[in-house]
């Protein structure tokens, strides 16, 4: 039985493409990497998560639960908490550029999280947060009103990412918005 020869088929633009496709793949590559702001400023194609970030205090905080209501319907997006750290010690090696810096960090009594709300307005939301302890008795359970606004990951001059909001927790468990 004689073998076939089985080829690849190639691509091999014709007329108008064979000069034109050259200068598409190179807008497309581009794209992924860049967005220009339209006033010459450059902006990366960076994500931004939207939801409601919470940094908790209370040393006896172990889980917790998130409902954010906005007109007339409420999500209840998951909501886990993991052990907060702090920077506690910083060392340069000089001022300059080329220098090098490093820091220590060291774990706090708290916790930090985030809800991911992909459909959050950036205007007044209601927010329920409950925290519980090692056997699941509320330590907080609270309703707070929140505006989420939009987040510029690479500055004001390039587009909005998308609305964040932010809440703290006391160690006596006292809530503000951030």
């Amino acid at each position: 039985m004689a073998a076939r020869n089985l080829t690849t088929p190639v691509f091999r633009p014709r007329g108008m493409w064979r000069r034109t496709w050259p200068l598409g793949v190179l807008l497309l590559a581009t794209a992924c990497g860049t967005v220009n702001a339209g006033n010459g400023v450059e902006c990366t194609a960076i994500g931004t998560r939207v939801g409601v970030s919470v940094d908790v205090e209370h040393p006896e905080v172990v889980s917790g639960t998130i409902e954010v209501c906005w007109d007339g319907s409420c999500a209840t997006p998951a909501l886990e908490l993991y052990p907060s750290s702090r920077v506690a010690e910083t060392t340069c090696t000089g001022t300059s550029p080329d220098d090098s810096c490093s820091a220590r960090s060291e774990p706090t009594e708290g916790k930090h999280g985030f809800a991911d709300l992909p459909g959050l307005p950036a205007k007044p939301v209601d927010v329920t947060l409950r925290l519980l302890d090692q056997s699941g008795s509320s330590l907080v359970d609270r309703n707070i009103a929140l505006t989420p606004e939009m987040v510029y990951p690479n500055g004001p001059d390039c587009p909005a990412g998308g609305p964040q909001a932010g809440i703290s927790v006391g160690a006596d468990g006292s809530i503000t918005e951030r």
